[in-house]
């Protein structure tokens, strides 16, 4: 499809440019086409068509470039599953996706829903044949990858996005991260997340190498950026955090790093003004997004200053975004309202949910579920969610998915799951729990059933019990807001 074309084109130009690399292996764009066209090939001997989905549960590592770039080639629909939930999670994925063949690393937990192909794949080269599968035809339109997302019922929801919305994406990370013939990027961050996905098509197109370390540690992302001379990188603000207070920071050369994106939540003021410190020469880029839209704004290094340092920045190229009312219409500047957008990079649908579709597109609008404002000169700011959701170290964690866990535990009547403030990770996963008569459970009992069921992410950290029932509005639903008051009315925002 599309973007194997860029690939093609690289490989045209730069045949012995390096393409990717991870530790002592090296690919040239040449060998890396080669290498897609015949894993194309392999699928489709395991039976794969255009339409099948490959479910992708990998760390950072070659072959999920490998692998993503195959998909795209067959026309087969790429599943980038999150390497952090649960078996019974991925489970759930995949009865939602219903693969036809699963990709899974072996250090990774094991599915209990059958899927027809499946494959490990752990520190070794995949063994495929020599011949590759002919080359591709040119489809805009047509699916590369569902990016799913957990839902506020704790079901999963796939966001469909097409090879023109990636393109999009690939366009809008290169106007706020413009790439130079040969530069390196590092993919320090998780590759299945919406901001680090977009980048293994955006790198081919402007002939830059790639590179991927399995999983983040400050020491092995320095040692990376020193030895392979990256010059781009996104990461999340809890890794900025970590990085900013390693001890041994200045004993790497760090010169090459040019330009940090970073994303998935917002970071604190204290921290950028860390990292400029730190890492002075640095130009610092911060993109906000969700997994139906790819990036929708972005703020600009030059742009990191005074109150400014609290917004998400203005709106992509190409972008429509507004802050609505309840009723879908637009706000004046400095009003409160919804984040709404639309533009090529939104997904079209989620799969196989008409319901979920219809409630998320309004008036041609995608509605975000975040509430905030945009000022007279166009840059928007976050101040909380409509929606409730916990961003935690920049994973999204739905309070509804947790309570459903919780509320299944038999000595449990009632249950309330919200967000606490927390310097490093933004939030922490707070339970507020009221028991049934005669029962009892202490927290640490309750920590450890919902580490048999959810996300180590996901799991609360921390859990407090009530004796009478939890407040409520005339309506009998828990009243959140007040139960969060004591922890949040002395932060500068409710979005920490």
């Amino acid at each position: 499809m599309m973007h194997t074309h860029s690939l093609g084109r690289a490989a045209r130009y730069y045949p012995e440019r390096t393409a990717l690399a991870s530790g002592q292996r090296r690919s040239t764009f040449w060998e890396l086409r080669n290498r897609v066209g015949s894993i194309a090939a392999m699928l489709k001997r395991q039976g794969f068509e255009v339409g099948d989905r490959l479910a992708i549960l990998l760390p950072n590592q070659p072959e999920y470039i490998e692998l993503v770039y195959a998909c795209s080639w067959l026309g087969v629909i790429a599943v980038p599953l999150n390497i952090r939930l649960s078996a019974t999670e991925i489970d759930h994925v995949l009865a939602d996706a219903i693969p036809r063949g699963l990709v899974r690393h072996s250090s990774l937990p094991i599915p209990t829903v059958k899927v027809p192909w499946q494959i490990v794949v752990d520190e070794e080269p995949l063994d495929v044949p020599s011949d590759p599968y002919p080359e591709p035809i040119y489809d805009p339109e047509a699916i590369l990858a569902l990016i799913y997302t957990s839902g506020t019922t704790g079901r999963p929801k796939g966001a469909v996005l097409t090879h023109a919305d990636i393109l999009a994406n690939v366009h809008h990370l290169n106007y706020w991260m413009p790439y130079v013939e040969g530069s390196v990027y590092l993919h320090a961050a998780p590759m299945f997340h919406i901001a680090d996905f977009p980048v293994m098509f955006a790198a081919p197109a402007f002939g830059a190498c790639q590179v991927t370390i399995p999983k983040f540690s400050p020491r092995s992302f320095c040692e990376t950026v020193e030895h392979e001379r990256v010059r781009h990188t996104v990461l999340v603000p809890t890794m900025i955090n970590l990085l900013t207070q390693f001890p041994e920071l200045t004993k790497y050369d760090l010169t090459s790093l040019e330009v940090l994106g970073y994303g998935g939540s917002p970071m604190a003021p204290n921290v950028i003004h860390r990292t400029r410190e730190v890492l002075p020469h640095l130009k610092l880029i911060q993109v906000y997004g969700l997994s139906e839209t790819g990036f929708l704004t972005g703020l600009k290094d030059h742009e990191h200053t005074g109150t400014r340092l609290t917004s998400c920045g203005r709106s992509c190229p190409g972008v429509d975004m507004r802050i609505v009312d309840e009723s879908g219409k637009e706000v004046e500047a400095g009003k409160t309202g919804e984040l709404a957008a639309r533009g090529a990079n939104v997904m079209r649908s989620y799969w196989n949910n008409p319901q979920e579709t219809a409630l998320a597109f309004r008036d041609g609008l995608f509605r975000t579920g975040d509430v905030g404002y945009r000022d007279a000169e166009g840059f928007f700011y976050i101040l909380d969610r409509l929606k409730d959701m916990i961003v935690t170290g920049s994973e999204n964690v739905y309070s509804g998915e947790v309570e459903a866990v919780i509320y299944a535990h038999p000595a449990v009547r009632e249950a309330a799951v919200f967000g606490i403030p927390d310097p490093q990770w933004g939030e922490l996963v707070m339970a507020y729990i009221v028991l049934k008569p005669g029962k009892s459970l202490s927290a640490d009992e309750l920590i450890t059933y919902c580490r048999r069921n959810l996300a180590n992410y996901k799991i609360p950290r921390r859990v407090e019990f009530s004796e009478t029932e939890l407040p409520k509005s005339g309506s009998g639903k828990i009243l959140k807001r007040v139960l969060r008051e004591r922890f949040w009315s002395h932060q500068e925002r409710a979005v920490s």
